[in-house]
């Protein structure tokens, strides 16, 4: 009997039959590379699930970074007062319900509490962040955060109101674009929380 030039998959030669046709031959020789091919395309597959996976990660990440941006953003158009560029990030689909407003409202009534204050003679001076969660599936992203906020007047610059809130927005990406479509804030527990 003699040995064949290839091995099997134990690294053991398996034998050639001396009354084997080479069809046969042929036969035994491709089933080895078929179970070759098996294990490489597993590794193949495990490779691009992996690189997949980090990609993934990655724009997830990008995206969260995206909308505590655009949350940033919002706060900087409430401190100078621009309405137009506030006005840009709500979806004009949105229906959300601020704590100083008796029911929801929608995008047409989303400045109210804005203009509210500086027609008092209010501005805001200065506000801190502070980031509780995020949430992004697709096109869609949810966050969670708390804020203090320092109202001073207008005219004198003296501090008069300070203001803690919890906020929760839920934002719609479409055509590329971020923008609220829902909310709801209410003042912080006597903790602080």
């Amino acid at each position: 009997m003699e040995l064949g030039g290839a091995d099997d998959m134990d690294g053991k030669p398996f034998p050639e039959k001396a009354n084997q046709t080479p069809l046969q031959s042929l036969f035994h020789f491709s089933f080895f590379f078929s179970r070759y091919d098996e294990a490489m395309l597993k590794t193949i597959s495990f490779l691009l699930a992996l690189t997949a996976a980090a990609s993934f990660a990655a724009d997830l990440a990008k995206d969260q970074a995206e909308i505590w941006n655009l949350e940033k953003a919002y706060w900087e158009y409430v401190k100078t007062n621009d309405l137009e560029k506030y006005r840009a990030l709500w979806h004009d689909d949105f229906v959300g319900w601020p704590f100083v407003s008796a029911a929801p409202v929608r995008k047409d009534h989303i400045t109210d509490w804005i203009t509210n204050n500086t027609s008092k003679g209010l501005t805001l001076q200065s506000y801190t962040i502070e980031q509780l969660a995020i949430q992004v599936t697709g096109d869609i992203a949810i966050d969670h955060y708390r804020i203090k906020l320092n109202w001073t007047k207008k005219d004198t610059g003296e501090v008069a109101r300070t203001d803690a809130v919890r906020i929760t927005h839920t934002w719609i990406r479409t055509n590329g674009t971020w923008q609220i479509i829902g909310g709801m804030s209410a003042p912080v527990n006597a903790d602080g929380k």
